[in-house]
């Protein structure tokens, strides 16, 4: 028997990351972060979050997140975006929340910086893909 045509094997399903992301507003700036030098996308600018760990709520993810990398405390409100943003090798499912600080201060911890930016400043930062379809979608930009 002869068999023609190409043979294709089925790729293994792509991995989904859920992400939870805080919009800090203050003044008429937001809160942004830049990854550590040594973080996949290093040194690109984000809001401030990270991976929710299986089993463990977004709000509970993002206070979490945010006590890690800058010490600080928010009180997490709304979800006012989503964005599925296909990498290389992964998908992330980034959720994006209203929060407020409900402590001062912030530290360097688990960032490499952290800055208070306007709106009108953010093309001044370079952000991973994922925060980039995130702030267009928000700022109702095509």
């Amino acid at each position: 028997m002869i068999y023609s045509g190409a043979v294709t094997a089925e790729k293994p399903p792509r991995k989904t990351v859920r992400v939870v992301a805080a919009v800090v507003e203050r003044e008429g700036r937001y809160l942004i972060t830049q990854r550590r030098p040594t973080a996949v996308l290093p040194l690109l600018w984000e809001f401030p979050g990270g991976r929710s760990e299986e089993g463990e709520s977004d709000g509970a993810a993002l206070a979490r997140e945010v006590k890690e990398r800058l010490g600080a405390s928010i009180e997490v409100g709304q979800l006012i975006s989503f964005v599925s943003h296909p990498y290389e090798s992964y998908t992330v499912d980034l959720y994006l929340y209203e929060c407020r600080l409900l402590s001062e201060a912030l530290e360097v911890r688990a960032v490499n910086a952290y800055r208070w930016v306007t709106s009108s400043e953010f093309d001044q930062y370079p952000f991973t893909p994922a925060d980039e379809a995130s702030m267009t979608q928000l700022l109702g930009e095509p």
